[in-house]
């Protein structure tokens, strides 16, 4: 991929943490799905060289500076989606739109474990069944977010 390319990612991974962290009212705030963890599976998945884990640690290490109670919990839970997107991007980009929603939506859930396990260990526990949601509404928004990120790069021939 070209340095385009490269751009390409950083400006909807930019877009992606505005999104995640723009300030709603409580009750829409509970149903925002993880923009930036679905921004960076999908550069995972559609350009694992470029949009690999190194993206994931440094995306997550922006949302642990801005909103995280520990430095490194969004760190390793989105390098985690990354590798996965990576390691299994040939399988996911093959997939129909619905089957690839819910793929993510059990990445998803595994990204909100690994947050969850975090904050008990952590003791910053937030045990409340909201803190769920967004992976079921990431799941739903994954088609349309999948294809607008792919109308957001175009490579030339």
């Amino acid at each position: 991929m070209s340095a385009s390319a490269g751009g390409a990612i950083f400006k909807t991974a930019l877009i992606a943490l505005v999104l995640t962290l723009l300030p709603l009212p409580a009750w829409l705030a509970i149903l925002r799905p993880e923009f930036l963890v679905l921004t960076v599976l999908y550069w995972s998945i559609q350009a694992p060289y470029v949009g690999g884990i190194g993206l994931g640690w440094f995306s997550g290490l922006l949302l642990d500076a801005f909103q995280g109670p520990v430095l490194g919990e969004h760190a390793l839970a989105v390098a985690l989606v990354a590798y996965l997107g990576v390691h299994e991007h040939q399988r996911i980009r093959t997939k129909p739109l619905l089957q690839q929603s819910l793929i993510v939506f059990a990445v998803l859930v595994l990204y909100e474990f690994v947050l969850f396990a975090v904050d008990g260990w952590s003791g910053h526990p937030l045990t409340t069944p909201l803190r769920w949601v967004p992976t079921a509404t990431g799941a739903l928004l994954w088609p349309p977010m999948a294809t607008i990120l792919s109308r957001s790069y175009r490579p030339r021939n």
